[in-house]
């Protein structure tokens, strides 16, 4: 019985301690749909899979902090975009600007699906090419 309230107690302190903080961050609802757009596309340099609106790592509630700041000085979006590309670089956000460096990550996919149909393309053709084998109808015949 000692044990079960144990566990559950600890279970509730851990909770709140990972929480994301999903508090308004402003009055306005204009800068709150900004901060909000601008979290949704700033990559977790911790998880690289999720937005820092998503994780709760340190760093990426640091990293909202600063946008919050960032927001409230009146900078603008590109402003704050400059900013984490300065610090963390172009990994930072999830639509990198085309650049030389960073053509690839545009270029790549379009290149991949290319490249696939052309497999696909040939197979078939290869395929299509093959005699019929007539084996099997002359069996059941």
């Amino acid at each position: 019985m000692k044990r079960l309230f144990l566990v559950l107690f600890l279970t509730g302190l851990a909770g709140p301690g990972h929480a994301i903080d999903t508090g308004q961050a402003f009055d306005d609802a204009e800068m709150q749909a900004r901060y909000e757009r601008i979290i949704s596309e700033v990559r977790c340099l911790v998880c690289q899979n999720q937005s820092i609106r998503d994780s709760n790592v340190f760093l990426a509630s640091d990293l909202r902090r600063e946008i919050r700041r960032l927001l409230s000085e009146g900078k603008s979006d590109a402003d704050i975009s400059e900013f984490l590309v300065t610090r963390y670089g172009d990994f930072v956000l999830y639509r990198p600007p085309m650049r030389g460096k960073t053509l690839i990550l545009w270029v790549a996919p379009f290149l991949l699906i290319g490249f696939g149909l052309v497999v696909v393309v040939r197979v078939l053709r290869s395929r299509m090419a093959m005699p019929i084998d007539d084996d099997n109808e002359q069996a059941s015949a």
